[in-house]
C-alpha cells in the first residue's frame, strides 16, 4: 500500500470514529435518566437558587462564635466566604448588613437566625464584596445557632 493511501484509510477511521463517539454522547443526553435534568417548567434564568454570599464578623470578642455562626450559616444553605473579626467587640445585639440592596434577602438571614428583623441595616461599602454580613454581637446565646 503507497504511503497517501494508508493515510486516507486512516483518516477516514478517525473520522468514522469520531462519528461513532459523537453519536454515543448525543444518545447520552437525549435518553439519559431524568435525574439531572432540568425540569421543562423551571425557568433557566432563575437565579433565585443561588446562595447568598455572606461573611461572619465576631462583634462580642467571644472565642469559637464565629466558627459556630458560620457552620449553622452553611448548613442553612447559606455561602460563607470570610469569616472574622468586626471593627469593635462591643456589639450588644447581633445585626445583619444588608451590603448589596437585597433586604428582603438580609431580613430573610436575620429570621432564620433568630436576629429580630430591627436588626438589620443597609451599608453599602466598595470594600465589601458580600451581599450581607452577620455580626454577632453579645446576644449570640439568644440566637438559633445556641438553641
Amino acid at each position: 500500500m503507497k504511503l497517501q493511501s494508508k493515510k486516507q484509510l486512516l483518516l477516514n477511521v478517525a473520522i468514522v470514529l469520531l462519528v461513532f463517539f459523537n453519536g454515543m454522547q448525543l444518545y447520552g443526553i437525549i435518553f439519559r435518566n431524568g435525574s439531572s435534568v432540568v425540569p421543562s417548567t423551571k425557568n433557566v434564568n432563575d437565579t433565585t437558587h443561588v446562595p447568598l454570599q455572606i461573611n461572619v464578623l465576631n462583634g462580642c470578642g467571644i472565642n469559637g462564635v464565629g466558627t459556630t455562626m458560620t457552620k449553622y450559616s452553611r448548613k442553612l444553605g447559606y455561602d460563607v466566604v470570610e469569616m472574622g473579626n468586626y471593627k469593635t467587640f462591643d456589639v450588644e445585639q447581633s445585626i445583619i448588613i444588608d451590603r448589596s440592596g437585597k433586604m428582603n434577602e438580609a431580613q430573610e438571614l436575620a429570621l432564620s437566625l433568630g436576629i429580630d428583623k430591627k436588626n438589620v441595616i443597609q451599608q453599602f461599602s466598595n470594600d465589601q464584596l458580600v451581599s450581607a454580613s452577620i455580626v454577632i454581637g453579645k446576644d449570640y446565646k439568644s440566637l438559633k445557632p445556641w438553641n
